[in-house]
């Protein structure tokens, strides 16, 4: 099924997408999941149409699998005509790259999400990404951090608006490119905000400054072009509440924002480890967001938070996401994904026989 803008109507919280083209979408699976029905797998490091292409080989069998969703995470792999400066790699991924793998999903029904990892991760170890290296004023802590020493990964500065005048053009590309109806943000692990080496934030509270970095993406995404804004929950936890650690959890004051960003935002709330309870689930449930939970690597704590989040009851409760982080050569073998998909399928056939 293609989708025509602005004769398509798109709601993701039914999910219901009128197309007035008249096209037939395939009957696989559905592209655009019911709530508690998603399975959706992250990807990253595919950064060439040949890397797409390769992939497109293992669509079918994750189709097969039970996979309705897919969000590709891209970035600065993709060969953008807004801003050519800030490709990343030698043969980035092309508009028709894209376009021949999003055929390749929607054939086998599952619903391609791009995701450009916003504010956050604009480096990793001693290689900073082309934003900041291209435009290092646009660097939330300018001149610090020489080789990205003593720091997780470099962030942009949310309060300048250059920075905005820069990523939205390619956003805008990515969602026309893989004709998408919905953004993954990222806005995971930042730790930056309020920093002694931030001019622009130090002092600011920084609740209210992530709350904007979210809100203006939000005003772009959702309100202008329409489209649906998915994200990383870490920072909107509270450390001192919820005992998850400074990683999925926020120990740096950014928490508070949850209550100062739209409900409409999808939150991916991402837990690795084996737990008794993720209370974090509820919580953004009763604050009103719609919530995807996502494992990763171990099969007996995604196996458990399936299970505390399938037991929720709850309609806003989509389903699960299981993410990778890593290479691969055949992701319909990776185990949290096959025991996590079969789990997941029992539930389904226990809430029909109900």
């Amino acid at each position: 099924m293609r989708l025509s803008r602005p004769l398509s109507i798109v709601m993701l919280l039914g999910v219901i997408i009128i197309n007035t083209s008249g096209c037939v979408g395939p009957t696989k699976a559905p592209l655009n999941p019911a709530p508690g029905q998603w399975r959706g797998l992250h990807l990253l490091n595919y950064r060439s149409d040949e890397a797409l292409d390769g992939l497109a080989k293992d669509i079918p069998g994750l189709a097969e699998m039970g996979v309705n969703v897919l969000i590709l995470e891209v970035n600065f792999g993709f060969e953008y005509q807004s801003h050519p400066e800030l490709r990343m790699g030698r043969n980035p991924v092309t508009r028709e790259g894209a376009r021949r793998f999003v055929e390749t999903c929607r054939e086998n029904g599952i619903r391609l999400i791009p995701q450009f990892s916003c504010l956050g991760h604009q480096s990793w170890s001693k290689q900073t990404f082309p934003l900041l290296t291209k435009y290092p004023e646009l660097d939330l802590t300018p001149g610090a951090f020489a080789g990205n020493e003593g720091i997780y990964c470099r962030e942009w500065d949310p309060l300048n608006p250059k920075v905005y005048e820069i990523v939205f053009p390619m956003l805008d590309e990515l969602l026309d490119a893989f004709d998408a109806d919905a953004m993954h943000v990222g806005m995971d692990e930042v730790f930056l905000i309020g920093s002694e080496h931030s001019p622009s934030t130090k002092g600011k509270d920084p609740a209210k400054v992530f709350a904007k970095a979210v809100n203006d993406l939000h005003e772009h995404l959702v309100k202008h072009r329409g489209v649906g804004m998915l994200m990383w929950g870490d920072r909107f936890i509270d450390a001192e509440v919820y005992k998850y650690g400074k990683w999925e959890a926020s120990a740096n004051g950014t928490a508070p924002a949850v209550d100062m960003v739209p409900k409409d935002i999808i939150i991916c709330d991402w837990h690795y480890e084996l737990r008794e309870s993720y209370p974090s689930v509820p919580m953004f449930l009763e604050k009103g967001f719609r919530v995807l939970p996502g494992g990763w690597k171990k099969v007996d704590a995604t196996k458990a938070l399936i299970r505390y989040s399938r037991d929720r009851k709850n309609p806003k409760m989509l389903g699960h996401l299981f993410t990778t982080w890593s290479g691969r050569k055949k992701w319909s073998e990776f185990p949290p994904l096959v025991e996590g998909l079969k789990l997941l399928e029992q539930a389904g056939k226990d809430r029909y026989e109900q």
